[in-house]
């Protein structure tokens, strides 16, 4: 199968597919190695999956909980149930968006779940039908559960990411602090103990700056294999709450 059949869209404009899905979840692109995954373009695409996907997940969230919240509090009228419906349909498109990443950015096609079966004609089928969508309910779980782990996983990325890039790039720019600043070399700490005594280090000997580069280096490739793990658990959640 070719990429370009991988990488279509399983689900119509309404959340209807089109029957010619496949049977479940497949990868579109092999994982990198570990001496080759901090320069292939599909290590770069998991970081912008996990640094973007925290405004996703607030968004996601947002509309969850106050459709929810909104449904379940005005339950004992009419008006709560064609809210709740409309959570399991706005779940649902935020569902598709979200595969749409997951395909693009994580390599993994899932297929999208079978479409919402109306029993009953009319408008009070249609709300009934949407309450009983199981995909849907699973679609708006996905959005409360995936939000924590979203800010987990930008935080990690993040850190991780600049922290390994900057110590390893670290002999390039080291000559800044003495020329520019009163300090010899980056200060990793600077206090005075209980006896007045004063303790100060700085990254500023050739040897030290060797092992802040050595040390910088070995945290960028295992940033890659950090971010490849703390997608997977997106990949598995993707094919738990929003695949068929």
């Amino acid at each position: 199968m070719s990429n370009s059949t991988l990488g279509q869209e399983w689900d119509g404009p309404d959340g209807y597919g089109d029957g010619t899905r496949p049977a479940r979840a497949r990868r579109t692109e092999q994982p990198p190695g570990f001496w080759r995954a901090p320069f292939s373009g599909q290590y770069y695409r998991e970081v912008g999956y996990t640094l973007t996907g925290l405004p996703v997940a607030i968004v996601g969230f947002t509309v969850a909980v106050t459709l929810f919240s909104l449904g379940v509090g005005t339950f004992v009228t009419v008006l709560g149930l064609p809210v709740l419906a409309g959570l399991t349909s706005a779940a649902r498109g935020l569902g598709r968006a979200e595969r749409a990443r997951v395909r693009g950015m994580l390599a993994l096609d899932v297929p999208g779940p079978a479409p919402v079966r109306q029993v009953r004609p009319g408008n009070w089928g249609a709300i009934t039908a949407r309450l009983a969508d199981g995909a849907g309910w699973k679609a708006a779980l996905y959005q409360l559960v995936m939000f924590p782990w979203a800010v987990f996983s930008f935080v990690m990325t993040l850190t991780f990411l600049v922290l390994g890039w900057a110590m390893a790039l670290y002999p390039l720019y080291q000559w800044v602090f003495p020329h520019y600043t009163s300090w010899p070399g980056y200060q990793l700490f600077d206090y005075t103990d209980s006896h007045h005594v004063r303790h100060a280090y700085y990254v500023q000997g050739t040897w030290q700056i060797v092992a802040t580069s050595v040390v910088g280096v070995l945290l960028v490739f295992l940033t890659a294999r950090l971010v490849h793990g703390l997608t997977s658990v997106n990949r598995a959640a993707a094919r738990g709450l929003l695949g068929r």
